[in-house]
């Protein structure tokens, strides 16, 4: 009886020192990519919504799914890719943002130490005009619609450059 409660026991102890290793060990792992950035402005990225300022990003893992941990002043989030193209890699590591009436938003995130391009959702830009236009006759001067959509790039640092 005493023998078992021993065993019983020291199993416990066993358990919680492998659990406390395997934490330890889980603690020191090497990010597979990480870096930072300086958003010049309020950008939306997937769900998230990241005022201006400086981040950092890591990603545990070079496999799927991609998971971007990026922390902030203000905010920090995890950022899921919703598809990647290795043929499409650029040269350089930074994020390529769509503007839709004045929304900046990131389109896509080009890692070219991983020779990967990660995609995110976008907004679908409004065509704010065309459903008056099949119900109305429009002038020739008169836009087609009033959608305006810029693109621009932000510059990452990666770690060890």
């Amino acid at each position: 009886m005493i023998g078992a409660r021993h065993l019983k026991f020291f199993t416990k102890v066993a358990a919680a020192a492998l659990a406390l290793g395997a934490l330890a060990v889980g603690g020191n792992a090497q990010n597979a990519y990480e870096g930072k950035f300086t958003l010049p402005a309020e950008t939306h990225w997937g769900t998230a919504t990241l005022p201006a300022g400086d981040y950092t990003f890591a990603m545990a893992s070079s496999s799927r799914p991609y998971k971007l941990f990026v922390r902030g002043e203000k905010v920090s989030v995890i950022i899921l890719a919703t598809s990647t193209d290795y043929e499409r890699a650029s040269n350089h590591a930074q994020l390529n943002l769509v503007n839709v009436a004045d929304v900046h938003t990131v389109e896509t995130f080009d890692a070219p130490e991983l020779g990967l391009t990660f995609f995110y959702a976008t907004p679908a830009p409004k065509h704010d005009g065309q459903k008056d236009a099949h119900q109305k006759i429009a002038s020739q001067t008169a836009p087609a619609s009033t959608v305006s959509e810029n693109r621009s790039s932000i510059e990452i640092h990666t770690a060890g450059r």
